[in-house]
């Protein structure tokens, strides 16, 4: 039985939908950085309901797809040293300089994948004369189950887990991508994010490009939501910044406070500290990296100084398309040479990829 409310909401979306399908304005170039929401986009079919003159990019939003060749290549080596190398399934197919870890795996290399960091604690008991490291990648949404590893980790006294990072943080991503002048009129804020920084984490950015950012979840009313309420505000911008009021909007509520999560902050603070990180196919973005602070150093497996970052194909332009500068399509290797099951580049390798995606569903 429909609700009043189930009405309402149905009323809403076609509000939204109509305004987006008929928007004839300027054309907005619009980037969502977050890999969960550029699989959302593409699955509900959003860009093909609205006006050709809302463009939506996909921007540096896969943590697996922005990690160097060097931190592979890191993980390579140890494992052929005689550790155990431990990632999730993504992670297993990113590559290196020369290689992946799943190509290594079928030479000998010792590499699982799993779905939770901690799954590596009874991994680790169970060889206790064996090292384990854990890949651990990722953006403020997944660092803080990484901070449950460490206290794991510490309080059993388990003395063969270690952890290779490649953490990154998104708002310094942001402000790295309007410093380059990225032709971008407004970003999707990344949900998963926001929930640990709260949506306040974007206002510093937002105010220094005057930029609009819309915090949205994932389902098609929450997309249409977020997109309507960025166009809404890329439209009126110029009246909002003289009215003094932000151009951040928080279309997330149900999960996303101003400040955030404060104690998964604790949790981060407690065991890292901020420093500059490469990112696959951007090149270094100052302040944008974690790495473990001195007091745990005995627990990091070499994370400083992975600063390579060489491409398999030089004719992939995975870094164009993390720049928005180019779609998918746009690439001269997509869909010919680069494809899921040979993938070029690391936009293609990971489900969260925009390349695979694109592929995948045809955008």
């Amino acid at each position: 039985m429909q609700t009043n409310r189930d009405l309402d909401i149905k009323e809403e979306i076609k509000k939204y939908v109509t305004f987006l399908k008929e928007y004839d304005g300027e054309t907005l170039r619009l980037m969502e950085v977050c890999g969960s929401h550029t699989a959302a986009i593409s699955k509900s079919g959003i860009k093909k309901i609205i006006s050709p003159k809302i463009k939506l990019i996909s921007g540096p939003g896969c943590p697996v797809c922005v990690s160097p060749s060097a931190f592979v290549d890191r993980l390579i080596e140890l494992g052929k040293k005689g550790a155990h190398i431990v990632s999730f399934g993504d992670m297993m197919r990113i590559p290196g300089s020369t290689s992946t870890l799943n190509e290594e795996k079928g030479k000998g290399l010792l590499a699982s994948y799993v779905y939770s960091p901690l799954d590596i604690i009874e991994m680790a008991k169970k060889e206790p004369e064996r090292e384990f490291i854990f890949a651990a990648v990722g953006f403020e949404t997944t660092i803080p189950t990484y901070t449950l590893l460490l206290d794991r980790i510490i309080e059993e006294n388990i003395t063969n887990i270690k952890i290779l990072t490649a953490l990154k943080t998104m708002p310094e991503a942001i402000d790295f991508l309007c410093m380059n002048k990225c032709d971008i009129d407004g970003f999707i804020a990344p949900g998963h994010v926001s929930v640990i920084t709260g949506s306040d984490a974007f206002n510093e950015v937002s105010s220094k490009y005057k930029m609009p950012m819309a915090v949205t979840g994932f389902s098609p009313y929450e997309l249409v939501l977020g997109i309507y309420a960025l166009t809404k505000t890329c439209i009126n911008k110029e009246k909002y910044i003289s009215m003094g009021k932000s151009l951040v909007g928080n279309y997330y509520k149900s999960v996303v406070e101003t400040n955030g999560n404060q104690k998964a902050q604790r949790q981060i603070d407690k065991y890292f500290r901020k420093g500059d990180a490469i990112w696959r196919g951007m090149g270094n973005i100052p302040n944008s990296g974690l790495y473990l602070k001195d007091e745990y150093l005995k627990y990091d497996a070499g994370s400083q100084n992975l600063n390579d970052d060489k491409k398999i194909n030089k004719a992939c332009r995975c870094s164009d398309v993390l720049m928005g500068k180019i779609s998918s399509k746009e690439c001269p290797l997509f869909k010919t040479l680069c494809n899921p099951l040979t993938p070029q580049g690391a936009c293609m390798v990971s489900s969260e990829g925009s390349c695979y995606q694109a592929f995948k569903n045809n955008d």
